[in-house]
């Protein structure tokens, strides 16, 4: 009963870390004013429509990166410890540009693609939640990392269908405050993964010599 329990406590604890990384770099609540740009002024048949068109788009593009992530690495021979280097490197430069310089707005007509392109990707999927998928594979696993990005992708299913009330609510000043908060947190975890990836590093080099 014992070991159960701490297997029990070990997958949920993998869950967990899986999981906020991959909420951070997805930001929700941060793109929700783009999200109602997008859509706004049209009938709740045709927004629901984009909505999961762009969910499906989401969790396609993320298994099909997931899937072939690896592959592509074994052909171009990079190691993961050089994939959590980069990844870091690169999750650091969207964390810091969001923090000093972007300012999230969009104006757009709406077209039969809008759920894909540019909702799905690169807003709901972009390249900070890619890296972070591969990295936290590494890290944590498949299973609690393909979990916490279902969830995660139910969370801004549940967002994208109840936008109006969670604006009015939070207002444009709150979303884009906690999208700068957001940012930080992706900074945060962006350095962590450079740090892992220089310890990786040499603990292969070490083992080599």
């Amino acid at each position: 009963m014992e070991y159960l329990h701490i297997l029990y406590f070990s997958h949920w604890h993998n869950f967990l870390l899986a999981f906020i990384p991959i909420f951070v770099a997805i930001d929700v609540l941060g793109i929700l004013p783009i999200f109602i740009s997008l859509v706004e002024g049209i009938e709740k048949p045709v927004k629901t429509r984009i909505i999961n068109q762009s969910l499906m788009t989401a969790i396609s593009i993320s298994i099909g990166f997931v899937i072939i992530g690896k592959f592509v690495f074994s052909i171009l021979g990079i190691e993961m410890y050089d994939f959590k280097m980069a990844g870091g490197l690169l999750l650091l430069v969207f964390a810091i540009n969001d923090l000093l310089f972007s300012e999230r707005k969009a104006k757009g007509t709406i077209t039969s693609t809008v759920g894909v392109v540019p909702l799905g990707i690169p807003l709901v999927v972009g390249p900070a939640l890619l890296t972070s998928l591969i990295i936290i594979i590494d890290l944590y696993g498949y299973i609690p990392t393909m979990v916490s990005l279902v969830v995660n992708l139910f969370i801004v299913w549940i967002v994208f269908m109840n936008s109006d009330f969670i604006y009015r609510i939070m207002g444009e000043g709150g979303s884009r405050a906690f999208a700068k908060v957001a940012s930080l947190l992706l900074a945060s975890i962006a350095v962590m993964m450079i740090r892992r990836g220089i310890t990786d590093t040499i603990l292969s080099i070490t083992k080599s010599s």
